[in-house]
């Protein structure tokens, strides 16, 4: 979560906050509602493109905005390593260090819930929100740290396995399956026979939320029944396993591994988790990211590693720094910056509407533009708080 401090004899690992600050732009981004825009050029490929790859798929399969939380997620893991050696070597102890994690982890399960409940009227205690999947993961992995690597690879495995059993043991739905309850429909998002097991809001994880969810204070006359995008509070199970993959990175780059070496190894990781993720879409659980099921959390990890390797070769390996600084910027207060993409746009596209004219956001390009300027205020903001040193966590080196 904060910036990765030092990495071994090379100091720090500036491809990290850049990495994590390219994430956390597209997320605040919306798109720059390029999926509106497309809609003015209905015949064109490329515009054609920019929509699909700027929105969630529907259900199974992935476009590039799907990557967005599984790298913010991944990067958690990477920069774990770097963040609890540096406190070690601080003088920190193992039981400040657990308390730290601890205290952590519920600050950011509050902040998942007070996003949610940001325009309610009272608090909606939902967790599918990216902070609080996070924090309900973070002990866990916590706990892992400076485990050999075959203990952290066995965790994920047997993280991944679990889940894919709860899902597959879990019944399908009977005749009597209540669909228009639930927001779903038989044979929905062409999921049929043995993969209807992930099947919107019609397995085992949506059930768990019927009963989970109501265990909270909500409106009255108004249980939980089904989420509206599928999402679901247990996807934290195996994101868990997303973060492991980012420490098993992290600690490569942490290692006394050559330069290259590091990058060599990340892109032959990330080879192998796509070609594996692909071969589990076909033969055990489809790749569904709304449910996280066990081959989208490793086919995420494959396109992570292959990211991180990028970011890493070039930035750290190769030395071409300067155009990452916008990055780096952002990267640097990743979740002041996602705070304030969730809370702050209509405020701040009001403002300036309010200085610059209210036609500024008018014409068949103006949610663009409106998406464009409100980022713009953001980094400048997130720049201001750099030049004043002011970052999310620690920071060393």
């Amino acid at each position: 979560m904060s910036v990765s401090e030092v990495a071994g004899p090379g100091g720090r690992v500036l491809s990290v906050d850049a990495y994590r600050g390219f994430v956390m732009l597209a997320m605040a981004s919306a798109g720059l509602a390029l999926g509106q825009a497309a809609r003015l050029h209905p015949g064109s490929a490329v515009w054609q493109a920019l929509r699909s790859h700027t929105d969630h798929v529907a259900w199974r399969g992935c476009s590039s905005w799907d990557l967005i939380q599984p790298s913010f997620m991944f990067l958690v893991g990477v920069a774990m390593p770097f963040s609890y050696a540096g406190r070690a070597v601080r003088g920190v102890g193992h039981a400040e260090q657990v308390r730290h994690a601890l205290v952590r982890s519920a600050v950011l399960v509050l902040l998942g819930v007070f996003l949610a409940s940001a325009w309610g009227r009272q608090t909606n205690w939902a967790f599918t929100n990216v902070l609080a999947q996070i924090g309900l993961g973070y002990p866990f992995v916590f706990l892992l740290l400076g485990r050999p690597a075959r203990d952290q690879l066995g965790a994920a495995a047997a993280i991944l396995v679990g889940y894919w059993l709860l899902f597959a043991l879990h019944p399908l739905p009977g005749t009597d399956f209540p669909y228009r309850d639930r927001g779903a429909s038989p044979g929905a998002d062409g999921l049929t026979g043995f993969l209807a097991h992930w099947a919107r809001n019609a397995n085992a994880a949506s059930a768990f939320d019927r009963w989970f969810l109501n265990l909270f204070p909500r409106p009255a006359g108004s249980p939980f029944r089904f989420s509206e995008g599928g999402y679901a509070t247990l996807n934290f199970v195996p994101s868990a396993a997303t973060m492991l993959a980012g420490v098993l990175a992290g600690e490569r780059l942490r290692s006394g591994a050559g330069p290259w070496t590091k990058v060599r190894d990340l892109v032959l990781a990330g080879a192998a988790c796509l070609a594996l993720g692909l071969a589990l879409d076909q033969t055990a659980c489809p790749i569904v990211k709304r449910i996280w099921t066990p081959s989208w959390a490793v086919y995420s990890a494959g396109w992570a590693c292959l990211l991180l390797a990028l970011f890493y070769g070039l930035i750290d390996v190769a030395g071409y720094r300067r155009w990452a600084f916008p990055l780096t910027v952002v990267g640097v207060n990743s979740i002041a910056f996602y705070m304030m993409s969730q809370l702050m746009k209509p405020f701040v596209a009001g403002q300036l509407q309010i200085h610059l004219g209210p036609a500024i956001f008018r014409g068949p390009y103006g949610p663009t533009v409106r998406a464009g300027s409100v980022l713009l205020v953001f980094w400048l903001i997130a720049f201001g708080m750099y030049r004043r040193k002011i970052f999310n966590g620690p920071r060393k080196g």
